[in-house]
């Protein structure tokens, strides 16, 4: 057994259970979205989904070791209606998980097709707990936005996750930026509001069972050139070796960040849902 999770066969997601009991629970992610079993809730539309984001609160683009993530401070921030009701969540980060080719690498597939990668939007529960730290912990806690990546020619102006003009700041963990100007969230949502809903987990250790995910059904645009920056990441620190033939601690094979994703779980009794969108 690794000594550290990771995504190699010794430390990967289907040992974390023997490390993380959580990951073996009933409610964990991501799943296959099997359209043909949704079912669609009248709440979702009577209750539209709302979100408000600061472009100014981006604060830093760090690599944590198994991908990059964007830190945020969440003051003005806020996400509420759908399935989340009237309760407001927070936006605390965001980042993305990738394969080693634009075949695959999302965390969610719906029936059974992956996408290039999958882009997470992190928010905790504000009416209900006092801080991200403690709303984790809790089954309606988190809410998380997720929206597909898919390969196009051109990476779009506005549309899109632009980390190429960082990437070699943050190409090994003991590196982080300061966002270089603003930077909207919501420019990274897709154009139309149409989404899949369903409780679930955290996709990686300790995989907490407090997450209301919501996928969106179109994804957004980014080029190969883009997918390639992100697979170019490593996961030890600039001041180390590579862990390339240290089994007990490398969290990735070659000491570069690529697969870095789950793959699906099963749904089980768990009721997924969908709201059209106009």
């Amino acid at each position: 057994m690794s000594k550290v999770w990771g995504y190699t066969e010794l430390n990967g997601p289907h040992v974390w259970k023997e490390m993380y009991p959580q990951a073996a629970g009933e409610r964990q992610s991501p799943v296959d979205i099997r359209t043909r079993q949704t079912t669609q809730s009248s709440d979702l539309s009577s209750n539209p989904l709302r979100w408000t984001y600061v472009p100014e609160n981006t604060r830093s683009l760090v690599n944590p070791g198994y991908c990059w993530r964007v830190d945020v401070d969440g003051k003005g921030s806020q996400l509420t209606g759908g399935p989340l009701g009237d309760e407001i969540f927070v936006l605390e980060q965001f980042h993305s998980h990738w394969g080693c080719s634009d075949s695959r690498g999302s965390e969610h597939t719906v029936d059974g097709e992956a996408f290039a990668g999958e882009l997470h939007l992190v928010h905790w529960n504000q009416t209900k707990y006092a801080s991200f730290a403690e709303a984790a912990g809790q089954p309606d806690g988190l809410a998380v936005l997720g929206v597909f990546l898919k390969r196009f020619s051109e990476l779009s102006s506005n549309r899109g996750v632009h980390l190429h003009q960082h990437k070699t700041n943050i190409s090994n963990p003991s590196f982080q930026v300061t966002m270089p100007k603003p930077l909207d969230p919501a420019n990274l949502l897709p154009a139309t509001k149409a989404y899949w809903t369903y409780l679930g987990s955290l996709t990686t250790p300790p995989c907490t069972e407090s997450v209301t995910w919501i996928l969106f059904k179109e994804p957004i645009e980014v080029s190969h050139e883009q997918l390639e920056h992100f697979r170019e990441m490593r996961c030890y620190d600039a001041r180390e070796e590579c862990p390339c033939d240290d089994s007990l601690h490398k969290t990735f094979e070659y000491g570069k960040v690529i697969n870095n994703y789950r793959p699906p779980l099963e749904l089980g009794s768990r009721e997924l849902r969908e709201y059209g969108g106009h």
